[in-house]
């Protein structure tokens, strides 16, 4: 029997683990195939237009023949035409759209919508592509905001908890120091208070914790029978566990019944999505260091693909990426390379969206003082008269 159990253990636990993943893998999931959609789409519509000569290039090619016949003598005035004619020319008259809007340029253009960093150096020109990209981003920024919500969760859960833990080691280290100088009966005093109570919590026989307590003895019968029905209720309300497996084993006889609890369980999962992240009451400060932190490490990496950048260049760029700005000023040479890295955007636009909520609660909490503050000088001054 305990070998046949065993397995069934841990195909529940492997069935528990599955549907408690089972949401946080179906909106990331969801949010890599309409990115893989849209880049297929985006690299068809734009890479496959005919590109036409407007005007503009063709007065372009015209001043620029111009100028060529027209040599001046003077390297300075003719550097200043050329570069006053450059200035008119567009970036797409000298660009293949079908080597600009290849997959990985089409996936990476999707990437900059749906996440609203939209660096503005790739934009779609045909009509309908524009009309698309509209409706691309109307359904794409949803979707990433319950992403970065719900991975919000999950943040917010291991930075609690590893905050909890490192307060608990600090207060661990204070009391070792505290307790250093006490003396050895106040140490032995903390053992007996310890080991009475866990001799109490513990599920022992009532004849057993009576002779534990030699004070029972000397009190009335009738306080005495008070004592130990009070003692019969609290181990009866100890052993009151395994009715629950009683229940799961009933759930368990009957699949449909089973598939209908895990079910309202994963329903109850998509319901909690956000609460975590505004239960998280971690320090700003200590966010600012883990977002300072994250930059800096991809501003090392960066420059090993993108040779134009050093660090601060990366620096800044990968600080205006998370913070959505985009302003489009550093271009990529390689957004193939850079596409592999769009798990760390995804998770540092996560980490400063958590910062972003913190400053927030903390701007509440600071009107709140500021009003309670002005509320409260305002009240000595105001004055009853009666009628």
């Amino acid at each position: 029997m305990a070998s046949t159990s065993q397995p069934l253990r841990g195909k529940r636990a492997c069935k528990k683990i599955f549907w408690a993943v089972f949401p946080h893998a179906c909106f990331i999931l969801s949010l890599v195939i309409y990115a893989f959609l849209g880049a297929l789409m985006f690299s068809h519509i734009e890479g496959n237009r005919k590109v036409n000569l407007s005007e503009e290039y063709r007065e372009f090619l015209q001043n620029l023949w111009y100028i060529s016949r027209n040599l001046s003598e003077n390297e300075e005035i003719f550097k200043e035409e050329i570069h006053a004619l450059l200035n008119t020319a567009e970036r797409d008259w000298f660009v293949n759209p079908k080597d600009k809007w290849t997959f990985f340029g089409s996936l990476f253009f999707c990437c900059t919508v749906f996440t609203t960093v939209g660096y503005g150096n790739t934009y779609p020109v045909t009509r309908i592509g524009k009309y698309l990209c509209m409706l691309y981003a109307l359904f794409g920024i949803p979707l990433m905001f319950l992403v970065l919500t719900d991975m919000g969760d999950i943040l917010a859960t291991v930075l609690s908890k590893c905050y909890n833990e490192f307060r608990k080691l600090q207060s661990k280290i204070l009391a070792s120091k505290l307790c250093s100088g006490c003396t050895c009966n106040k140490r032995d005093e903390l053992k007996s208070r310890a080991q009475s109570k866990i001799v109490i919590n513990e599920p022992l026989s009532i004849m057993e914790v009576l002779k534990s307590q030699p004070g029972v003895k000397r009190k009335p019968v009738k306080y005495r029978n008070a004592e130990i029905f009070e003692m019969l209720i609290a181990r009866e309300n100890e052993h009151t566990k395994p009715a629950r497996n009683k229940s799961i084993e009933r759930w368990s006889s009957c699949p449909e019944l089973a598939r209908g609890k895990t079910m309202s369980k994963v329903i109850e999962n998509f319901d909690k999505i956000g609460k975590q992240l505004e239960k998280l009451d971690v320090p700003i400060v200590l966010m600012v260091l883990v977002i300072f932190v994250y930059i800096s490490c991809a501003a090392a990496i960066l420059p090993n693909w993108e040779t134009r950048l050093d660090f601060q260049e990366a620096f800044y760029f990968c600080f205006i990426t998370l913070t959505t700005i985009g302003f489009g000023d550093t271009q990529l040479e390689h957004p193939k390379f850079f596409l592999f890295f769009s798990l760390y955007i995804i998770i540092g636009m996560e980490i400063v969206f958590i910062a972003f909520k913190l400053g927030q609660d903390r701007l509440i909490g600071l009107y709140k003082k500021v009003i309670s503050f002005c509320g409260e000088k305002k009240m000595p001054s105001m004055k009853i008269y009666p009628k």
